[in-house]
């Protein structure tokens, strides 16, 4: 059931500026989109240009800020309330902190307190054309430091190229290390064969593939064997796949085809094939050799799925569903097994779970909603119960939701 809810005016200010945000943050289409070689020359430069530990590039959505850049950090991503950035989001201009123990606003936090041992910080908002600040570019240090208005101009003409570079990308057709289609240039391409398929009435199917222990590879032996193994995971996807089939990388390990022609029986002999083809491949790195599967989930288009949005959501139902299963292997989705994943239109909404008879809370980002369903990614699944209650603030919304499938930070939900 859903209800609405009262707020004072400078909160619904606050809110509607959040939803502006996070609009204009969708429209990039940059969030959890494979590294870059250009931002990553971009934080090194900004390391020897300040002579500081740390340099990065970041987008910040509704409950993380990400790093689609960073050197000098073992991490890719922290929660929104745990970072420094989220106070240049919130006032929408640098801010230069010489001591971090110092200031009332850091003091205290974790990365001040803890082993990260961080006491200098420089942030500038990134920012579109239409002034949305929708991530930033920071400069910090393990040291108390200096900061003078020069290093913060050439801090901001940076933050400035980093946006050219958005720009640069969002045209990008081709995924530069795996050859594969853009994320953009997939779906583009994807509702263009729907249309035309809705038009002859014949069937399409889609396949989300997701490389099984990634993070754990790139963690033992580097992102160079990362690449490797994507590069690896797109070639054999194409031995496996006709001349007119899809593919594109969604994501960091995630990849989705589109075969036109195929219906909802013949999909799950072309995801086991494409199973099957890669589980036999090793990879050699130095001494060790690793093999290399992937959790595969299909749908196919239908009365109610009549848009890629609809089907990536399906099908990635059914590829979470294959992970908790075990991995290294093939799920279908199914509305029987999944009820209320239905029509899907992608969305970036800030959005809090609520449980524990209301005690506990957790800040979420909805990525995907429908009349009956939603995606959700939040920083760690783990302590999930599996119902609990959907809130959107900006709309006062609330509804009681039931999950479906679930991996480390993404939850498909049906509302009951």
């Amino acid at each position: 059931m859903a209800v609405v809810r009262a707020f004072g005016k400078s909160s619904i200010e606050a809110v509607r500026r959040e939803m502006d945000r996070l609009a204009a943050l969708d429209q990039l289409d940059m969030l959890d989109t494979p590294r870059d070689l250009g931002f990553e020359r971009l934080v090194r430069l900004i390391k020897e240009i300040f002579m500081v530990d740390v340099g990065i590039v970041s987008f910040i959505d509704a409950h993380r800020q990400w790093y689609k850049a960073c050197s000098g950090l073992p991490v890719d991503e922290m929660p929104r309330g745990d970072t420094f950035c989220r106070h240049v989001v919130e006032c929408e201009q640098s801010i230069v902190v010489a001591d971090t123990t110092r200031d009332p606003r850091f003091a205290s936090n974790p990365a001040v307190t803890g082993e990260a041992h961080i006491r200098f910080y420089a942030g500038v908002p990134l920012k579109t054309v239409d002034g949305h600040t929708v991530g930033t570019v920071c400069a910090i240090d393990r040291r108390p430091r200096s900061f003078g208005n020069r290093d913060l101009v050439i801090l901001q003409e940076l933050a400035g190229v980093a946006m050219d570079r958005v720009e640069i990308l969002k045209s990008a057709a081709t995924d530069g290390l795996t050859g594969a289609l853009t994320r953009r240039a997939f779906k583009e391409e994807a509702a263009r064969l729907l249309a035309q398929a809705a038009r002859h009435n014949h069937d399409v199917s889609c396949i989300v593939l997701d490389v099984d222990h990634f993070k754990k590879v790139n963690d033992t032996y580097g992102h160079a064997a990362g690449d490797d193994i994507l590069k690896l995971v797109a070639a054999t996807c194409r031995e496996q796949l006709r001349g007119g089939d899809l593919l594109g990388r969604l994501g960091g390990e995630e990849f989705a085809i589109l075969l036109p022609h195929v219906d909802r029986e013949e999909v799950m002999g072309v995801a086991e094939k494409l199973r099957q083809g890669l589980s036999v491949k090793q990879m050699a790195v130095g001494a060790d050799t690793i093999l290399v599967t992937a959790s595969y989930g299909a749908t196919s288009m239908s009365i109610v799925a009549k848009d890629i949005d609809t089907l990536l959501a399906q099908a990635d139902a059914a590829m979470y569903r294959a992970k908790q299963a075990g991995r290294d292997r093939c799920m279908s989705w199914s509305s029987a097994e999944a009820p209320g994943l239905g029509e899907r239109r992608r969305v970036l909404k800030a959005g809090m779970i609520i449980f524990n008879d209301r005690r506990s809370t957790f800040d979420c980002t909805i990525r995907s909603l429908g009349p009956d369903s939603a995606s959700i990614t939040v920083s760690n699944t783990s302590g999930m119960p599996p119902q609990f209650i959907l809130a959107i603030q900006a709309e006062g919304f609330e509804t009681n939701c039931r999950v479906v499938a679930q991996d480390r930070q993404h939850l498909e939900v049906s509302f009951r």
